[in-house]
């Protein structure tokens, strides 16, 4: 499991609510709940915090597979 430094962490804040983050396994966890109630998760790959609102990180991760594919922009 990537543990975040703690000088990373107290510089850290949840996109969506602005507050702190706090290390829970392998995700990052707003210190304070959003309109809905929810505390916002973000994943951590490969030691680095992916702190994309839940709306934007799917778009991110289907257009970043394309873009970052070299064959994919090629014909065949």
């Amino acid at each position: 499991m990537p543990k975040i430094s703690p000088e990373l962490l107290s510089i850290l804040r949840c996109p969506v609510t602005g507050a702190s983050l706090i290390q829970d396994g392998e995700e990052l966890v707003a210190a304070v709940a959003d309109e809905s109630g929810v505390k916002p998760r973000y994943t951590i790959e490969d030691g680095i915090p992916l702190l994309l609102p839940p709306e934007l990180l799917a778009a991110a991760t289907a257009a970043g597979s394309a873009q970052h594919d070299p064959a994919a922009g090629t014909p065949a």
